[in-house]
């Protein structure tokens, strides 16, 4: 049996997974889960719709209005004819998610009374002149079966017999021609319109605040991590050098992240030998910045115990030649 929130946690994947495109391009993301749980005469289904990292649109059959409605505030410049004719749309490819799903639980011999969850990824990539870089689409029974879209958008790669006779069904059906005809097509030319439509956040620049941080670790060298928040869009660079030497091969590099606020954080580490700190500087690259910027760690600024003890030795005298010329007075 699976966990009951797997469907919640597919949803959170999804948003982790939107940042796998060029530097520098924006690219469109359509997500369509259905799932199954136990009690559920029906299916739910869920529609999700991304433009770079900002949701721009969604559908849920759970809700009492079960229609397509804008994520984002520049969609609402769509005309009421647009949103009708894409929650038709929409039911249509519910009841097709339906039946797939459906098909897979039934080529497993899977009970109807678990949980089961189908979902369905595909999406265009452009460059900022708007021609077309990439497209892709996959299908997953989760757990079990992966059909995919290869990157010549002409063939398909499956994995687990559900999926094999998908394949062999939508070859036979040239399936991958349709998907290679919207992808290249309709996919771009929704991106562009969503782009014309938001490029006041969308086409926005804001610079990443960065710093560098210190830590020791146990065997006595030193972690140096630069770090980049609230940064869009999300091509950044960060690299550490030493005495000007790139350490491209040594760094720590996670993939950047969203920041959950529509902007996006990253960070780049080094480990180098504890006294060594000041050789090594971090370069960042955004097209937020003026220019390039170059940090390097700044150790905490202490005050030398002589010269704390000079004070100490300095108060005492103007202390006590105070209360000598008090007394003297009196």
């Amino acid at each position: 049996m699976r966990n009951p929130g797997c469907c919640t946690l597919l949803l959170l994947l999804v948003a982790m997974d939107l940042n796998q495109y060029c530097a520098g391009s924006h690219w469109l993301q359509t997500f369509n889960i259905a799932f199954l749980e136990p009690g559920m005469i029906n299916s739910r289904f869920i529609h999700i719709g991304y433009v770079d990292s900002i949701q721009y649109q969604g559908f849920d059959s759970k809700e009492p209005m079960a229609i397509l409605k804008p994520r984002a505030a520049w969609m609402e410049q769509e005309l009421p004819k647009y949103w009708n004719v894409e929650t038709t749309k929409i039911l249509l490819l519910s009841q097709i998610e339906r039946r797939i799903l459906y098909f897979m639980i039934e080529k497993y011999e899977h009970r109807m009374n678990d949980y089961h969850t189908l979902q369905e990824v595909y999406g265009c990539n452009v460059a900022t002149d708007g021609r077309f870089l990439h497209g892709h689409f996959r299908l997953t029974y989760y757990g079990y079966d992966y059909l995919t879209l290869n990157e010549d958008l002409s063939s398909w790669t499956a994995e687990g017999k559900g999926a094999e006779y998908m394949k062999n069904r939508w070859e036979n059906m040239s399936e991958a021609e349709r998907w290679k005809t919207y992808l290249r097509g309709e996919c771009v030319q929704r991106l562009l319109r969503y782009l014309d439509l938001g490029k006041e956040t969308l086409l926005r620049s804001d610079a990443p605040r960065t710093h560098v941080t210190h830590h020791v670790r146990p065997e006595g060298n030193v972690t140096l991590r630069c770090w980049a928040l609230g940064f869009y869009p999300a091509d950044i660079t960060l690299t550490w050098k030493r005495d000007g030497n790139n350490l491209t091969q040594d760094m720590e590099l996670p993939d950047t992240r969203p920041a959950g606020d529509g902007t996006f954080q990253k960070w780049a580490a080094v480990v180098v030998p504890s006294g060594e700190e000041l050789r090594y500087t971090c370069h960042v690259h955004h097209e937020g910045l003026p220019e390039p910027l170059t940090l390097k760690w700044e150790p905490p600024q202490t005050i030398p115990i002589i010269a704390i003890l000079i004070g100490l030795v300095l108060g005492t005298l103007v202390v006590g030649t105070v209360v000598i010329f008090l007394v003297w007075k009196k």
